[in-house]
């Protein structure tokens, strides 16, 4: 018990001396005193130089990606919106800001900011490719080869690019796409593409190909084997050479909705309905 109280005291003693009563602690405290203070300082003189004016941002260049030009894209418009709303300059500027605020600029899909010394941005940007209408030429939205829909004019377009008619529910864009890349290879055989495809709000669909013809498919949710529709297009194609003998090229319209067989509308306006009827219950295999 002695020993102890008698280190207690020790102790208590050493924490109640002055500090100057012991050299090396005050060598020890001035070191780190003067470590902190250029620090400091180090970190006042950054701050200092960082607010300069010659770093500002004062210039960006904007660029396409590899392998594209911008087509739609203004660089002067786009250069000088960005100039007057970004935030901060070349060491405070958030890229990730800057990149969002392109990307939200109509024909812009992906971009990358990047921080060029001493006070430029360069900005590398994907634009939109387009590749269809979305609801319409008059509804100011296209939608592009991955299947995602942006804002866009139909007269922004050159004539030397064809668009093709797509309608769909709100966020069907991707699918729309995979249903049109199906349609587009079933009917190769027949020397015919896609110019238009529909999605319903009850996922019922239907095409247009390059030979007029219009295509009913129904639903895809009508069963659980995912093949019914390959197979009734398979069924179209075996039959189809009987069909043109009969009816020549007067056909306008095929539905294949129809779990045995599929029917035709014929465009003469001058065969009475019922020889339609009768050719069309001909045709049901």
């Amino acid at each position: 018990m002695s020993n102890f109280m008698d280190r207690f005291g020790e102790i208590f003693a050493m924490l109640m001396s002055p500090l100057w009563n012991h050299p090396d602690r005050m060598q020890k405290l001035s070191r780190f005193l003067m470590r902190c203070f250029v620090v400091m300082m180090a970190i006042g003189i950054l701050v200092w130089l960082s607010q300069r004016p010659v770093f500002a941002l004062k210039q960006i260049q904007v660029e396409p990606v590899a392998g594209q030009t911008l087509k739609h894209i203004k660089k002067s418009i786009v250069r000088q919106q960005v100039l007057e709303t970004v935030q901060g300059n070349f060491f405070s500027v958030r890229l990730e800001d800057v990149k969002r605020g392109f990307e939200s600029m109509p024909w812009v899909r992906h971009s990358n900011v990047r921080r060029v010394w001493p006070n430029g941005l360069i900005v590398s940007i994907e634009e939109q490719k387009p590749f269809g209408t979305w609801g319409g030429a008059d509804s100011h939205q296209l939608i592009n080869d991955h299947g995602e829909i942006f804002a866009g004019r139909v007269s922004e377009i050159g004539d030397d690019v064809r668009l093709i008619d797509f309608h769909g529910p709100k966020d069907a864009g991707k699918e729309v796409m995979s249903l049109y890349e199906k349609a587009n290879n079933w009917f190769k055989p027949w020397g015919s593409e896609v110019t238009s495809l529909a999605l319903t709000e009850r996922y019922a669909w239907h095409i247009k190909l390059s030979n007029g013809m219009r295509v009913e498919f129904g639903r895809d949710e009508e069963s659980s084997d995912k093949t019914l529709i390959e197979e009734r297009v398979a069924r179209l194609f075996k039959y189809w050479p009987q069909v043109q003998e009969k009816l020549a090229n007067r056909i306008d319209a095929v539905d294949l909705r129809y779990a045995n067989g599929f029917a035709v509308h014929l465009a003469s306006a001058s065969l009475k309905k019922s020889d339609v009827d009768s050719k069309k219950s001909d045709l049901k295999q």
